[in-house]
């Protein structure tokens, strides 16, 4: 892989960042929202060199994190596209949300899965795919927690980062949906998946020439 989709990818990232955060409908909320963003990408920059991660993957979390900055910019309940979807299927209410938890599943598994098999000795299997999807539902667990604490802090303040729209199953929603996206990556990617990182060189353990094996 050369170095040109990554610094692609990361000046498209950044440009959508910089667009999210030009007068946001709420100054907290979007700095809430994007912050995985913030987390995220420099550790991905940092890491670029020793770890690179499969050209599928950094799509995938470039992806991933326009979603995130689109959310923060207009708040999940008030997305101008998830109000055109509403109105064309005559839904209840705004669903965007919804698509940011699928991704919240989808992303992270594949980032685990390629993680679980570049640096442990588990192979493609069904105790691969029941720990991604555990971790997969773990993330979005401590994302729940963080809308929980949000929500004792803040009270009102709290409610665009929440972006219940009064169901009071959303956080069961969330979970859900993030389950969804974590099989979904699996049974539709990992044939591909398989293959990325296969041609990035990359094998149990990440192993390159020098390195010490334990006996």
């Amino acid at each position: 892989m050369t170095d040109r989709l990554p610094a692609a990818l990361l000046a498209l990232v950044v440009a959508v960042l910089a667009w999210s955060g030009v007068g946001p409908k709420d100054r907290g909320t979007w700095l809430m929202e994007v912050a995985p963003v913030l987390l995220v990408v420099p550790v991905l920059i940092a890491t670029r060199r020793r770890f690179p991660l499969t050209p599928l993957l950094y799509v995938l979390v470039a992806l991933h994190a326009a979603v995130l900055c689109v959310g923060g910019h207009y708040t999940y309940a008030e997305v101008p596209a998830g109000f055109w979807v509403r109105d064309a299927l005559g839904l209840a209410r705004n669903h965007y949300d919804r698509l940011g938890h699928f991704m919240q599943g989808f992303v992270p598994a594949l980032a685990a899965r390629e993680l679980l098999l570049r640096t442990s000795p588990l192979r493609p299997g069904r105790w691969l795919a029941a720990l991604v999807t555990c971790v997969a539902l773990a993330i979005s667990a401590v994302y729940e927690l963080v809308e929980w604490l949000a929500a004792v802090l803040l009270g009102q303040g709290a409610d665009a980062f929440l972006g219940t729209q009064g169901d009071p199953w959303d956080t069961q929603w969330d979970m859900f949906l993030a389950l969804v996206g974590a099989v979904a990556a699996q049974v539709l990617l990992s044939r591909v998946h398989d293959r990325a990182i296969a041609r990035l060189g990359a094998g149990p353990g990440d192993r390159r020439p020098g390195d010490r094996v334990a006996a």
